[in-house]
């Protein structure tokens, strides 16, 4: 559809509420799937789209469900104050974040229609209090949704009216098919639906007989990923697995990627190896992961976003690993413990203004590649993917480009080729960090990190809400040192600076606060994010500073 005749929100019949609360969050026009979703849901439809990740999906649903409750209170008969829709996702995280989305397109409007989460911290008893209320929407995970319903604390039978199944290609694969099935029986017969999800697969078909009623299917005609335009893709062929770790350690130490960056690995384990190995160098970065509290892990993601850490560490592992059908996974890969089965990174999480995504760990599937990629290059900014891969995965990663490229037989990942000679004077001190880093410090980093986290998300909750600014002072990228760290390996001396990119070096500082006027002014710096690379035998140098 051309420009001219693309549908905005103005024409879409909406309340005028609502339409301020675009304005507000700066959308001038809709997205693809906004653009074709809303309209047929207030037509009534059921619905199973598929978008890629960032392109909307949760206002997709949440402007339609708003206006039908807006409009239904309007002109309807008086009926009494009821549920009238529900939005299950897989994750505590992606709970929250829903649920600030809703808000903030019902902000004015907040007095007719009421958003209440139930998958937080909380026990179910104090959550009773919430639902004893009745808000119009309630937000959850299906375990804590039918944990509540077999309780009688929150009835849907006689009531609910839109049901939103969001990233519908994780439920099962998190476990969640008897909870959703045994959900299915408290609702009532008929109801209007809409399933989300990034992919289709065998487990969005399942969702697809078991909740939704003559459905029409958006599938629409836009990659997976953004263009080559906005999102540039590389692989990195890495010889051995020393040859990952010292690549990584001249990219961070001598600033060779620019602004926010994402470390994905494979398993937990793996997540603290690297960042002990990191801190050995003096590079601050915090791991997101599912053992650590739900309200540390919602605080990292605020701090990352707000500019406070340039490097965050995550692993999908126990998100999209081998799913076990019908079953809650007791341990992932390794022997790592399954923790919070509720918590997920990949998949959905909003993370701001990400320069770089660097799969330390290739992606076990190619669903995990694009979501992995998904984290960057939203909105319309720049991003850069770097996948890290050992001579060994090259059929694997083989796979991942098929799926990439469609009918498109080019290549999606171009190769990057690196002058390891270069940077073999960095080898013996990647070689003294990696010895440091035993099974034992990961092990006491990992016990080490909870306690600490627990600390500050339960004993010092009341004293936060109180001194709301010294919450910024919480800092978790702090260096847990539980293996010996060797001062002289924070300093990078000039002989060891390979000769081409000693005009581009900028010395890791340690970080610090920034003034938003200052994080914004970062951010338009990092748009270039990866510098000074071989590609095909040409320098890739960045743009030469104005004066």
């Amino acid at each position: 559809m051309a420009d001219s005749e693309a549908l905005g929100f103005e024409h879409m019949g909406l309340d005028p509420r609502l339409l301020q609360a675009v304005t507000d969050l700066g959308w001038s026009r809709p997205t693809l799937i906004q653009e074709k979703a809303i309209p047929l849901a207030l037509e009534g439809k059921d619905l199973l789209a598929r978008a890629r990740t960032g392109s909307g999906k949760t206002a997709a649903y949440a402007i339609p469900m708003l206006q039908l409750l807006l409009h239904r209170k309007a002109t309807g008969p008086v009926v009494e104050q009821a549920v009238r829709g529900l939005v299950l996702v897989p994750t505590k995280e992606l709970a929250r974040q829903a649920q600030c989305m809703i808000q903030q397109l019902a902000t004015y409007c907040a007095r007719d229609v009421r958003v209440a989460n139930v998958s937080a911290a909380e026990d179910l008893a104090s959550q009773r209090a919430v639902l004893m209320e009745k808000p119009d929407v309630i937000v959850g995970t299906p375990s804590r949704i039918l944990s509540h319903l077999q309780q009688d604390s929150l009835k849907l039978r006689d009531s609910l009216e839109l049901l939103v199944v969001d990233e519908a290609d994780l439920l099962f694969s998190f476990g969640f098919e008897e909870e959703l099935k045994s959900l299915l029986c408290h609702l009532p017969r008929i109801y209007q639906a809409f399933l989300m999800s990034a992919t289709f697969n065998e487990d969005v078909q399942a969702l697809k007989e078991l909740v939704l009623h003559n459905p029409v299917t958006l599938k629409l005609q836009e990659s997976q990923l953004p263009g080559p335009d906005q999102l540039q893709q590389f692989q990195v062929v890495c010889e051995t697995e020393e040859d990952k770790f010292l690549l990584l350690y001249t990219l961070l130490k001598l600033s060779l990627i620019r602004g926010k960056s994402l470390l994905f690995v494979n398993t937990l384990e793996r997540s603290y190896r690297l960042r002990l190995f990191l801190e050995q160098f003096s590079i601050p970065t915090c791991v997101l992961n599912g053992e650590l509290p739900l309200r540390s892990r919602c605080h990292i993601i605020s701090q990352f976003n707000q500019g406070f850490y340039d490097c965050v560490i995550a692993t999908d592992a126990e998100v999209l690993g081998a799913p076990v059908k019908g079953k809650r996974r007791g341990r992932g890969p390794k022997g790592d413990k399954a923790s919070d089965l509720e918590a997920g990174v990949a998949r959905g999480i909003d993370f701001h203004h990400v320069s770089a995504v660097l799969n330390f760990d290739l992606p076990p599937t190619p669903e995990a590649y694009i979501h992995r990629a998904g984290r960057t290059a939203r909105a319309n900014n720049p991003g850069i993917v770097l996948t890290f891969v050992l001579p060994t995965e090259q059929s694997h990663l083989g796979k991942i480009e098929e799926l990439l490229s469609g009918e498109n037989r080019g290549p999606i990942l171009l190769p990057y080729q690196f002058r390891m000679e270069e940077i073999e004077g960095f080898r013996y001190r990647c070689r003294d960090a990696m010895r440091s880093v035993t099974k034992q410090a990961i092990r006491e980093a990992r016990l080490k990190e909870i306690k600490e986290e627990l600390l500050h998300s339960e004993k010092l909750k009341t004293y936060f809400e109180d001194n709301p600014r010294d919450l910024q002072l919480l800092r978790h990228d702090l260096p847990l040192h539980p293996a010996v760290v060797k001062p002289h390996l924070g300093h990078v001396p000039d002989y060891l600076v390979p000769p081409a990119l000693r005009g581009l070096v900028r010395p890791h500082k340690k970080r610090k606060k920034l003034s938003s006027s200052c994080r914004k002014a970062k951010r338009v710096k990092s748009q270039n994010p990866l510098h000074s690379f071989k590609h095909k035998g040409k320098k890739f140098r960045p743009a030469a500073k104005s004066s």
